[in-house]
Order: C-alpha cells, then structure tokens, then sequence
C-alpha cells in the first residue's frame, strides 16, 4: 500500500507541491479579471478609441470626458441626478432589510416548526425556483395594475420580495442548526422571535450576507419597475436614468456611447466593492453548500 505518512494535502508554507496549483489558478483568475478591467478601461476612452476598429483592450488616452458629458447632461436635466440616486437608495436598503428578515423567519419556519401545509408550501417554493423573472412579467403586470400599485413607488418592492432562492438558502442553513437548540431555548421560556434574534440570525450570518448580496446585485441595477410600473421621473430609479440618459438627452447613438461607459462602470463600482468587502462569507456559505 501506498504510504501518505508526513504528506499534507494543503500545507500552511508554501511547498513544491502546490506549484501546479498556482500554475493553473493565477492564468484562470486573471482571465477571470478582464471583464473588470475591461470595464473600468471603456469608462476612461475618449470616442475615437471607442469607435476604433479593431478594439483596443485597454485605453491609449485616459480622459474623463465620458463622465463630465454624463453630469452635465444629467443637471440640465428636469428632475435632478440626485432624486434618482436617492430613490435607489431608499429602495435598495428596503429590499436588502426586507429580503433578509422575510428569508431568516421564513426559512425558520419551514425549518423548525411543523404544521399541515409545511411540505406543500416548500414544494411550492421549489418549484418557483425554475421559473425566470422574465416568465411571468405579463401576469406580474396585470397583478400590480389590477391591485393598483401602477404608479406607485411600492412597486419597486413588493412585487420582488418573494425570493425562492433566498428562502431555499437560508431554509438549508437553518436545518444544520441542531434541533435541541432550539428545544431547550423554548424550555427557557424563549420566544420565536427571541430564538431567531438569538440563535438562528447568529448561526447564519455567513447566509444571510450571501443573501444581502445577492438583493444587493439585483436590486441596484434593476430597471423592470421604472421601465412598466412608474410613469412619474421622480419615482424612477437610479439605474433605469442612467440607462436611458444617453440617448434620451444627446438624440445620437455615437455622442451617447460615452456616457453609457461611464454610466455602465458607475452601476458597477458599487457590486465590485460589496463582493470583495464580503467576499470571504460568501464563500463560506457555497462551501457550505457544496460540503452539503
């Protein structure tokens, strides 16, 4: 037989034996950078190099005209840059809130307490995980118009506070936690709401980060509701402004290119930074998963 006696699999020093490893993994995460760095470098062009053929990767002549031309056309206009920005803030800190608490209790309850309809409801939940936001915007539409949230800044959140994958996630998380746990904080007299402040919100923080994430990312960029729902400017969001301004304002594809860039890195920075500030919890949580 095989002796592995003295051989470690992942050693604390560096060792020879991790050489094929880096050999492998530097190449595959700097392939996986460029599409930052591609990014960050379209935002710094100037238009000849945006519209040189071929395409340069990274910029020649660094220039910050794309975002001078993007605020000053923004402040010419009638509602001012900072209701938009202020709106998706208002929005994205309420649906991160929301979000996270609706799938801690839910998951919770699915997890640890035991009731008729339990298996129903979390089949259902598991079935909606197959279906794509893009599936069912024609009858989230009627809802909303038919419940009379058309125009109304609530449809940014209601309607996308029903999150399967979040309650799938969180649920998991939660039946790892063991159920004498649980059993013996009841017997302390505690409460549901001081077992899910006390035990369960501590015991998965990993998830729920990855879960603030996750709304965070989908939230930030979201433009459905601006684009179907909201008919007022003042209501809009930050995302579907920057989307539309460049065209809207310049009436040129070509003079618009610029802000698009600058626009597009702008609703970037935001995502980029939360991910690397939380990134080691969001991987322990896909470990977790995966180990699963």
């Amino acid at each position: 037989m095989m002796s592995f006696q003295g051989t470690k699999i992942n050693p604390t020093n560096f060792s020879k034996s991790q050489l094929g490893f880096y050999a492998f993994l530097i190449p595959l995460g700097l392939f996986m950078l460029l599409p930052v760095v591609y990014i960050i470098n379209q935002a710094f062009k100037p238009l000849d190099e945006l519209f040189l053929f071929p395409p340069r990767f990274f910029v020649q002549n660094p220039t910050f005209d794309n975002f001078q031309t993007l605020f000053r056309t923004a402040t010419s206009t009638g509602v001012p840059l900072s209701r938009y920005f202020f709106n998706t803030l208002v929005i994205t800190a309420v649906m991160v809130f929301l979000t996270v608490w609706l799938s801690v209790t839910t998951g919770y309850v699915l997890s640890k307490k035991d009731f008729r309809a339990k298996s129903a409801l979390f089949g259902i939940n598991q079935i909606a995980l197959m279906f794509v936001r893009t599936a069912v915007v024609i009858p989230t539409y009627f809802i909303i118009v038919n419940v009379g949230l058309n125009n109304n800044p609530l449809v940014h959140i209601l309607p996308y506070l029903a999150v399967p994958v979040s309650v799938f996630l969180m649920k998991q998380f939660i039946d790892q936690i063991p159920d004498p746990i649980i059993e013996a904080a009841r017997v302390d007299g505690a409460s549901d709401m001081q077992i899910v402040f006390k035990i369960i919100i501590p015991l998965t923080v990993n998830a729920i980060a990855t879960v603030a994430i996750l709304t965070f990312q989908a939230t930030w960029g979201a433009v459905e509701a601006s684009s179907l729902y909201i008919q007022d400017e003042t209501m809009k969001s930050f995302a579907f402004y920057l989307n539309t301004l460049a065209l809207a304002n310049t009436g040129s594809t070509l003079a618009g290119v610029g802000m698009a860039a600058a626009a597009g890195l702008i609703m970037f920075l935001p995502n980029l930074i939360i991910f690397i500030v939380m990134q080691s919890r969001v991987m322990n949580t896909m470990a977790h998963a995966g180990i699963k």
